[in-house]
């Protein structure tokens, strides 16, 4: 390529904003009626169906073909899903021609908005050059010291999505070791492969012992040795992750890693307590147990170095996808020399046709040197406490039984008495029917956000304050009809 090197300035870690720490409701707060809440459930979906016709057309062509009628269970919705046609900046056109503000942001892989110029200029001009070799290129070692640089982590090897890029580095923990077993938080998710398929969903376990959670499998063909080889613990509790390992480590099971989010993402939001974090590094390494941090949701999007740099934690193994590749499935593992040595000596063997793909690694490239810079990291942080100090002053005027919590271009309403600080607090404050009544509030006032109650919003750097206020708008209208 005859594109010159950029060099390594805007990327190293930053001062990086304190995260948005608020508390449930002190004082009495309004009581909704569940029978409000179904009633205005029922005539939002009726409203949602009748606008999306043109997606219960495409429904039925794509479920012969296509399972479900998606490439993706989490896709799934009834009676149909919502099918997109396009998205341009902060919005998308689902395939009836509604324009959306999108905080759904691809679950957010796209805090750079969509069809950015200057990522759609560095893939055009890829593409035209090869888009695939299975050959290194010269943008795969750029963007590595970009990585290098933000991270603080010397090292890095390419993959193809967040699953392989925790598959991989459990694997590299493992031969490191030269232990089976796996640690995680309960409630967490890392992927799709077998190892981290456990203890997903306290669905499949209602009992109390939080010192010694069962290893469940989430869902069917997982076979039950991998299963028992994966130990959960709880988020926030350091004390039970390290009379855990001591237990494990009587029964000689030590497990080779504990990987986990530094701030949990699967649960809305949920942060760390202070000096939780410092309290995991240290149990870690006193145990020889590898810490793997997945910052698949967090990399690039709360920090120029993700969480990392956000929260101050030294991991041995960092796990990167979503937002790298802007668009283009990517992901990334860095790690420190000693973690890499059996990778380069050959003992842990690492492959994969796509890794590095050119494709990939020019998106990459320029989301790195000149999308994801220290001016929007700015915006991103001014965004999203427009919005969060918004939506708590609506909780507030309206009494409501909740609280808004998020980093960067992270956030989400919490409907909870008492705070939630890991899986089983999120479990019991049963937000399950409002939650669903939120999104399908938004999507027929003009907002695409991440069904369920599990996701969180992600801000995209084209985002304006309007496009906030509108956020707060939709939000407001909503309580007031709660609570009247």
């Amino acid at each position: 390529m005859d594109m010159a090197i950029a060099p390594l300035r805007h990327l190293a870690p930053t001062s990086a904003p304190a995260p948005h720490r608020a508390e449930p409701p002190v004082g009495p707060t309004v009581q909704i009626d569940p029978a409000r809440i179904r009633e205005l459930t029922a005539r939002e979906s009726e409203r949602l169906d009748a606008r999306t016709q043109a997606s219960a057309a495409a429904y039925e062509r794509a479920k012969r073909s296509l399972v479900g009628g998606v490439s993706s269970s989490y896709q799934k919705r009834a009676p149909w899903p919502i099918y997109l046609d396009r998205g341009k900046g902060q919005y998308v056109w689902d395939v009836d021609g509604h324009q959306y503000l999108d905080v759904h942001n691809g679950i957010g892989s796209m805090v750079q908005g969509h069809a950015h110029p200057i990522i759609t200029e560095a893939v055009d001009r890829r593409i035209r050059l090869g888009s695939h070799f299975a050959a290194p290129t010269e943008d795969t070692y750029i963007v590595a010291e970009h990585l290098a640089a933000r991270w603080g982590l010397p090292r890095w090897r390419f993959v193809n999505s967040g699953s392989e890029a925790t598959m991989d580095a459990i694997r590299i923990a493992r031969g490191i070791t030269g232990r089976d077993g796996v640690m995680k938080i309960f409630g967490s998710y890392h992927g799709h492969h077998d190892s981290v398929m456990v203890d997903i969903s306290l669905s499949v376990y209602e009992g109390t012992d939080r010192e010694n959670y069962p290893s469940i499998a989430y869902g069917k063909g997982i076979p039950d040795v991998v299963t028992q080889m994966t130990t959960a613990v709880p988020f926030n509790d350091a004390g039970v992750l390290e009379r855990r390992l001591t237990t494990l480590q009587s029964e000689g099971r030590l497990p080779a890693c504990l990987i986990m989010e530094a701030a949990m993402m699967n649960c809305g939001v949920i942060l760390p307590e202070p000096g939780y974090l410092a309290e995991v590094r240290r149990i870690t390494k006193e145990f020889g147990v590898v810490w793997i941090v997945d910052e698949v949701k967090t990399g690039l999007t709360v920090a120029a170095g993700g969480a990392t740099e956000l929260f101050g934690i030294k991991p041995d193994l960092v796990c990167l996808a979503k937002a790298l590749g802007a668009g283009i499935p990517t992901g990334a593992i860095g790690g420190s020399d000693e973690m890499w040595s059996m990778v380069d000596s050959g003992e842990v063997y690492m492959v994969g046709t796509f890794n590095g793909n050119p494709l990939a690694m020019a998106a990459a490239r320029a989301n790195l040197e000149r999308v994801m810079t220290p001016e929007a990291y700015k915006h991103l942080g001014s965004l999203n406490s427009q919005l969060l100090d918004g939506a708590q002053g609506i909780i507030d005027r309206y009494k409501l039984a909740a609280y808004a919590v998020g980093i960067e271009s992270k956030g989400v309403i919490t409907f909870a008495k008492s705070k939630v600080v890991d899986y089983e607090s999120y479990k019991s404050a049963q937000q399950k029917e409002i939650i669903d009544l939120v999104w399908l509030w938004n999507m027929n006032r003009g907002i695409f956000s991440t069904p369920g109650r599990d996701e969180e919003w992600t801000l995209s750097v084209a985002m304006s304050p309007a496009d906030a206020d509108h956020y707060l708008g939709v939000f407001e209208e909503l309580a007031a009809e709660l609570t009247r």
